[in-house]
This record gives C-alpha cells, sequence and structure tokens, in this order.
C-alpha cells in the first residue's frame, strides 16, 4: 500500500521556468524559476502525506510513529529520521561551488557550532536530460597546465603550487584573493579564455560573465568536467567539490543541510573549515545500475529505477517515496502519473509495481 505525496517546490535563482513544471502538468514557464521539488521529511521543506482523507506533514507522521513508518533497521541505523531526501532538480544557471562534509566532520562540527546538524550530506544526481557538472580535481600537473597556458601572470602562484601537487594551496589563493583585485584578474582571464576557444575556456567566460569578480571561474581548468546522458549517475561523497552546471535529473542525497562554499556564490565562505573538508583526493564515482538499483557507497540512501512491465515487487521493510517520470505506474494500487508521488511506509508490507511508465525511487542504503 502506497500513499500519496505532495511536494514543496523550491524557487532558487538557478532554476528553470519549464523543466519541473512541464514534468508535474503545470503551466510553463513559470513566474519564478523552479529549482527543486523536495520529496521527503526534510525540516526545511517536508512533503505533505494523504492519510485517511486528510494531508499530514511527512515529517510529522515519522515523528509520531518512527518504527512503524521507517522500520526498525532504519531507526537503529539513523534514529527517528527519514536519513534521505529524494529531489527533482533543474538547472539552468550554474550553483555555487561548494563541498560536503563526512559523518564524523559533521558531528564535531556541530558539536562546535560550525554546522547547521550532524550529519553528511553525499549526494548522487541521475540525468533525465544531458546534465553538466564539475566535480573532483584533476591531477594537479593537469590543471597546471591549463592555467598556466592563459599566460596570466598573476596566476603564477596558483600555477607553481598545482605544479608541485598542492592543490589545497591553490584552492586557498583563489578563494583569498584580494577583494580589490578581482575584477582585474577575472578580467584578464576572460581574454585569455576567449582566446584560448575550447569548452572548458568556454565554461570560464560563462562563469565568469555570472560572476565577474570570482576567481573561482576558474574551476573548469582544476575541477573534472562530467557530461552525463539521460539514466547515468554521479556519485558525490564527504571532500568532493564541485558544482553544478545545467540540466534536469533526479537527485537524491542525505537528509542535511550542512553546505562549504568555495565560490561563484554571494553567500558566506568559511575558508578554513572548506580546506580542511575538501579532499583533493577523493574523486566522484560514475555509478552503473545494479539491477534496477543505483548503489553507493552512502549508507543514507539508493535510487532505484524501472520500467516494471508485467510486475516487480519491493520487499517491505523499508520507507520508500516513489516518483513517477514518465508514462504511468502502478505503485502499490495506486496510478502514479508523471511528476506523481507515493510514500510507502516501512510497516505497509511490499509494493507491486507493474505499467509501462517510469518509476524512481528512494529507500536507505542499508540490508
Amino acid at each position: 500500500m502506497t500513499d500519496p505525496l505532495r511536494n514543496p517546490v523550491k524557487n532558487y535563482d538557478w532554476g528553470s521556468h519549464t523543466a519541473i513544471a512541464t514534468l508535474t502538468g503545470r503551466p510553463a514557464p513559470t513566474e519564478q524559476p523552479e529549482a527543486e521539488m523536495w520529496l521527503g521529511a526534510h525540516p526545511s521543506g517536508s512533503s505533505s502525506v494523504l492519510r485517511e482523507g486528510t494531508w499530514r506533514s511527512l515529517a510529522e507522521t515519522v515523528a509520531a510513529d518512527p518504527r512503524a513508518e521507517l522500520g526498525s533497521a532504519t531507526v537503529e541505523r539513523f534514529g527517528e529520521r527519514l536519513p534521505y531526501l529524494l529531489k527533482l532538480i533543474a538547472v539552468d544557471l550554474p550553483l555555487s561551488l561548494q563541498v560536503h562534509p563526512s559523518q564524523e566532520q559533521a558531528a564535531e562540527g556541530f558539536a562546535r557550532g560550525t554546522y547547521v546538524d550532524p550529519f553528511p550530506k553525499p549526494e548522487l544526481i541521475c540525468a533525465l536530460t544531458p546534465f553538466t557538472a564539475l566535480a573532483g580535481f584533476r591531477t594537479g600537473d593537469e590543471a597546471a597546465t591549463l592555467i598556466g597556458g592563459l599566460g596570466v601572470p598573476e596566476l603564477e602562484p596558483v600555477v607553481a603550487s598545482l605544479a608541485s601537487g598542492d592543490i589545497s594551496a591553490a584552492l586557498r589563493e583563489l578563494v583569498e584573493w584580494p577583494k580589490d583585485g578581482r575584477a582585474g584578474l577575472v578580467a584578464a582571464i576572460v581574454r585569455a579564455a576567449s582566446a584560448a576557444g575550447g569548452p572548458d575556456h568556454e565554461l570560464v567566460v560563462r562563469l565568469a560573465g555570472i560572476h565577474p569578480e570570482d576567481p573561482a571561474c576558474l574551476a573548469p581548468l582544476f575541477l573534472q568536467r562530467h557530461e552525463l546522458q539521460p539514466g547515468q549517475a554521479l556519485f558525490l561523497g564527504a571532500g568532493v567539490l564541485h558544482c553544478y552546471l545545467s540540466g534536469f535529473g533526479v537527485e537524491i542525497m542525505g537528509g542535511s543541510d550542512n553546505v562549504l562554499r568555495a565560490g561563484l556564490t554571494s553567500k558566506p565562505m568559511d575558508v578554513e573549515e572548506l580546506l580542511r573538508v575538501t579532499d583533493p583526493s577523493v574523486s566522484p564515482l560514475r555509478v552503473e545500475p545494479s539491477g534496477n538499483l543505483y548503489r553507493t557507497p552512502a549508507p543514507e540512501f539508493r535510487l532505484g529505477t524501472t520500467v516494471p512491465g508485467a510486475g516487480l515487487t519491493l520487499e517491505g521493510g523499508v520507507p520508500r517515496i516513489l516518483l513517477c517520470t514518465e508514462g504511468e505506474v502502478e505503485a502499490g494500487g495506486r496510478t502514479l502519473r508523471p511528476g506523481e508521488s507515493a510514500f510507502a511506509a516501512a510497516g505497509s508490507g511490499p509494493v507491486e509495481l507493474r505499467g509501462s511508465g517510469t518509476v524512481f525511487w528512494a529507500e536507505p542504503g542499508i540490508g
């Protein structure tokens, strides 16, 4: 058995005026950009669930009977909270350059007041359309060659740090660049990148056009670029510096708000914590589905997807959120159409899936 959900939409400046509205069957373009639709029990934007004719916050529903809603295994591993947040994410403008702490770093940082919660925020993005991301550092030599190739004298200390293998020092130099020299530096970078003309250089120019006083516009030259096609997925663990550039996808993450920014934003930055958490040796992981599941190292979540056809049974015992992205799917006796979703409580038993449409589901990554 499943229960229908209503889900909040977040209107961030980098979102799309069409993608989420079109999928959910609403008029487009929308007046405000729609960046994310949240499916979960996050305190900053919980879904609502329909039970016995009444809509109620999913967060409140979970809190009222955690073991029935989440199952004993989830409660024992993560406490009385849904450990994941499922999203539709629509990226028309680049997000901030950012990184997330590990479980240990989050707990320690929360205890000293640095973080808003004690939880990690691993992420998996699965593309619904072509999706572009920057994630994980290039090698120091490769980044030094690309940035040095611009021929901007002011960047020589950054190039020297990269060439010596000290990527953290190079990052520090960029994020701590004196304010009175930023506009001139970025202008010089744009001139050189425009002359170079490669795809990564074009991205530098694009980022500089949005953030004309931020040396982090160099991110395409020191981070790896990932081009995902529909169905392809990328996992970002703790310490991986990243930035989503464009596209529409299904994202699943740990239920946390812990974000450290490194640029391409007007929001505050904690440079020392950023450098403590960012790990240049860690790379993102391309994730191929195993059966119907995208499995990652994160215990907080797994993402499933299928076109169920004559039928697929998901065993009970864990909390699941199901989302239809195409066609029609019968999920636990309930028909879901594009943009519609449902919650399957751990105690509600197995969920039968049928139909020729596409469905995604979120579940804890345990067992």
